[in-house]
């Protein structure tokens, strides 16, 4: 796959386009496979996630794959909050359990900004997480892309 591909839809964003961005972020992470999720993001992009400050594909892909070794069972939903020209801001949340078994549920913000190829330059995120019973779950379906018949953040009320 060429690293530098159009990676549509691309700026300047509509209500429809930003919400299909979002959609194809939601099913990248959701496969868990660090190569396919940098390929969306410029080589040189810039991200803020938690107190982490990756630069650049390598240093994206080597931040998810410590990411999945201790987030297991990673389950993710986002939702489009808002969108202009280049930019697209997502709410989201996430289920996961640690080595040991604890479950938590991850809440958080993102806003994104892309270049003329649809490729995310930057990448900031907010982060909390809460720790929850496994009873507690909402997320639950087989590894890989959330159904479309599974209920989104609103509808679940997160």
């Amino acid at each position: 796959m060429q690293t530098d591909a159009p990676r549509p839809p691309l700026p300047p964003f509509t209500r429809e386009t930003a919400a299909q961005k979002v959609r194809l972020a939601e099913d990248a992470w959701n496969s868990r496979d660090p190569r396919r999720v940098a390929l969306a993001y410029t080589a040189d992009s810039r991200w803020r996630n938690r107190a982490e400050f990756p630069v650049g594909r390598a240093e994206i892909e080597t931040f998810l794959e410590r990411k999945w070794r201790s987030e297991l069972d990673y389950r993710l939903v986002k939702e489009l909050w808002a969108y202009e020209g280049d930019r697209i801001a997502v709410r989201f949340a996430y289920e996961w359990h640690d080595d040991s078994g604890r479950w938590f549920r991850s809440y958080g913000n993102e806003n994104w900004e892309f270049d003329e190829r649809g490729l995310m330059r930057l990448r900031f995120a907010s982060i909390n997480d809460l720790p929850i019973e496994e009873s507690e779950r909402k997320l639950r379906w087989p590894a890989g892309r959330r159904p479309d018949d599974h209920p989104g953040l609103s509808e679940l009320g997160l």
